[in-house]
């Protein structure tokens, strides 16, 4: 039996805002063993973060701890009051990574120079010491030349390197507990893989215990031996990862589960968990997730469960596991038996008029006294009512594409054609309008591309206002409350400002606002990369229900395959500016031939612990093409299968496909 190193019990927390009391954690227990990973999974708002950060003493000025017990080394944490108290715990006990690696590094800092007061300050080391510890950290973390980038500062790193940088900071005083709060959210799936198998190989070096809080669950089945799942400020379901993930009983977890664009049937709606999570301002009576689940019992609505034991490991909170279900239990799994869903076969659009086509596209940069090529000699076509996916690394040319289409940013070599006509160079006054209101983007941050003091009626209007599409007030507030019933929102929100929606919400305000002029063709850069699950399926729905709908044509950027796969009708490979590889979707699953497509496919997480556990992080090697001499083309391999490859490689390649 593992010996336990922490236990937090029954723990309540609240918060004082506007003069309401809203209560954020509900009960909530967890024990961690000595050397496990312990996953906490769970929608945006559950509790997840406040839950973990009370464990260190950071719940922000209007937070407070209730009730409950924390314990460790038979201290109770949950008495301390004073930030003197908290600072023996934090750092050297338990130590956080955040989300989002730019907020929590200092900006006019050094890198080195924040690993190194760390150090300093909790073991009072000398500078020259502590510096060459940080250096150590640095290289420990997998950050080349230490030394040079001990002197650097947080924008002069990538977002994976900073992520590496903060796990260094965090790891600089040894804790017994890493905490990592979504530490891989915006990442690319290949550096999330490789900060995946960092934190796994710091654990088992430095002897740490961690938690990790997430709601991507292709991590947790990577990472996790147990799995905690979390709603509404409750845990209500627990069990070894393979107990989660193959046999899940809380609604809720199933109903995650279901959510995964991996498990999801091509030409069918993803599941998605309708309605929104519990008001904690309110007192919840009965199972929290009730009002969401379309198969709640009568005494779902009245009193809340307790645990139920499944097995010694595995318990879940919910009344089905209740002996006087067991038919009704029974009913609902002949049910799920019976819904199988086959694929619809793929769309032929080749004979489709085509929309969008980008000719020998080149994008430089000025970079100093000399230039970047973000997008070098790229050709593709977009058919009326396709979806066309860009897919690859930060830094591949993917949004620059976009960009380049939207006439957002200059093009330097080829063309672009909307519509059969050039939209290089400068438009005279009326076609430039015209193509505006045509075109429309998604953009990735939802924080970032709402104007904050704008109310939702203000932002989803912009677009009606500067085209001037309604006669009267009383048509553009229709025209506004049908946007927002058809992303799901409700048209009383239109009062409401951008902070006052969660993540996934937020998202729906910024489709709402490129709907609402009723655009032919949309650019969606990274829509659902900051999503939780439930919400990327509601999103990916909506995406396709509007292209069945109002036959809408999309370039659709996103650096998750497994997303891809589901939305998309073609999809192209992107790496350092270059187009690798472009085919059908299920043929570019079925018959990967660029190294690079076979390493992405490798990173993407798969919701399956023993797929994930055996995983070895592939990372592609451009120097492994001999280009000296056979130079590459972009070539047709097979009908609609285009591969950038010189001739030794193409003669490979067709040997793979048996042709």
């Amino acid at each position: 039996m593992q010996e336990k190193i922490f236990e937090a019990k029954d723990i309540v927390v609240k918060f004082n805002l506007r003069g309401k009391v809203l209560t954020a954690i509900r009960g909530a227990s967890i024990d961690l063993y000595h050397g496990e990973t312990l996953a906490i999974v769970g929608e945006s708002g559950s509790g997840k973060s406040v839950f973990t950060k009370s464990f260190i003493g950071m719940l922000d000025k209007n937070g407070w701890v209730e009730s409950g017990s924390m314990i460790m080394d038979g201290v109770d944490f949950s008495k301390y009051k004073t930030e003197k108290e908290w600072l023996t715990v934090r750092g050297k006990k338990i130590a956080m990574v955040f989300q989002d690696p730019m907020t929590s590094l200092n900006p006019v800092k050094t890198v080195g120079e924040q690993i190194r007061e760390v150090i300093t300050w909790h073991f009072g080391t000398g500078k020259e010491e502590a510096k060459q510890q940080a250096i150590e950290l640095l290289r420990q973390v997998g950050i080349p030349d230490p030394e040079l980038r001990y002197k650097q500062y947080p924008h002069q790193f990538s977002g994976g390197m900073r992520q590496r940088v903060v796990i260094a900071t965090a790891i600089a005083c040894r804790p017994q507990i890493l905490i990592c709060d979504e530490p891989t959210t915006a990442l690319d799936v290949t550096v999330q893989a490789q900060i995946l198998a960092l934190v796994k190989k710091l654990q088992e070096e430095l002897d740490m215990s961690v938690i990790y809080i997430t709601h991507d669950l292709g991590v947790v089945a990577n990472v996790a031996d147990r799995v905690a799942v979390m709603y509404a400020g409750q845990i209500v379901e627990y069990g070894l990862a393979n107990e989660i993930f193959k046999d899940p009983q809380h609604p809720y977890t199933k109903a995650l589960l279901k959510s995964l664009p991996q498990l999801g049937v091509r030409g069918h709606d993803l599941h998605s968990i309708q309605g929104s999570p519990p008001n904690l301002y309110k007192e919840i009576q009965g199972d929290a997730f009730a009002p969401r689940n379309p198969e709640a019992m009568k005494i779902d609505h009245m009193y809340e469960p307790p645990f139920f034991r499944v097995t010694d490991t595995h318990y879940a909170k919910t009344w089905l596991l209740s002996p006087q279900a067991a038919e009704y239990r029974q009913h609902l799994a002949n049910k799920e038996v019976e819904q199988e869903l086959k694929p619809v076969p793929p769309i032929d659009f080749s004979a489709a008029e085509k929309l969008v086509q980008v000719k020998n596209l080149t994008v430089n940069f000025k970079l100093g006294r000399g230039q970047f090529s973000a997008v070098k000699n790229v050709t593709f076509d977009i058919h009326r009512g396709e979806t066309l996916s860009l897919v690859g690394e930060s830094g591949s040319g993917k949004t620059t594409i976009g960009k380049a289409i939207l006439k957002i940013c200059h093009s330097s070599e080829g063309d672009i054609l909307y519509k059969g006509k050039s939209i290089i160079g400068k438009l005279p006054k009326h076609e430039m309008a015209a193509f505006r209101k045509s075109v429309q983007m998604i953009f990735q941050d939802p924080m970032a591309s709402l104007n904050e003091r704008a109310k939702v009626e203000y932002i989803i209007s912009e677009g009606l206002y500067n085209f001037h599409l309604f006669k009267n007030d009383k048509e553009r507030q229709n025209k506004v409350a049908q946007a927002m019933r058809s992303v799901g929102l409700l048209p009383e929100y239109v009062t409401r400002f951008p902070h006052e929606f969660s993540g996934g919400q937020r998202q729906r305000i910024g489709i709402a606002r490129a709907l609402v002029i009723e655009p032919e063709f949309i650019v969606a850069d990274e829509p659902i990369s900051a999503l939780d699950v439930s919400i990327r399926a509601q999103v990916i729905n909506l995406l396709n229900q509007l292209k069945r709908e109002k036959g809408f044509t999309y370039l659709f950027i996103a650096h998750d395959l497994s997303v891809v796969r589901f939305i998309s009708d073609r999809i192209a490979v992107m790496y350092k500016g270059q187009m690798l590889e472009l085919a059908e979707a299920e043929e570019l699953f079925a018959h990967p031939l660029h190294p690079y497509t076979h390493a992405l496919l490798q990173a993407a997480p798969v919701p399956d612990p023993d797929i994930e556990r055996d995983k070895k992080v592939v990372v592609y090697d451009p120097s492994m093409h001999d280009y000296e001499t056979d130079k590459p083309t972009w070539a047709e391999i097979r009908p609609g299968h285009f591969i950038w490859a010189n001739q030794a490689e193409l003669a490979q390649y067709r040997a793979t496909l048996g042709e």
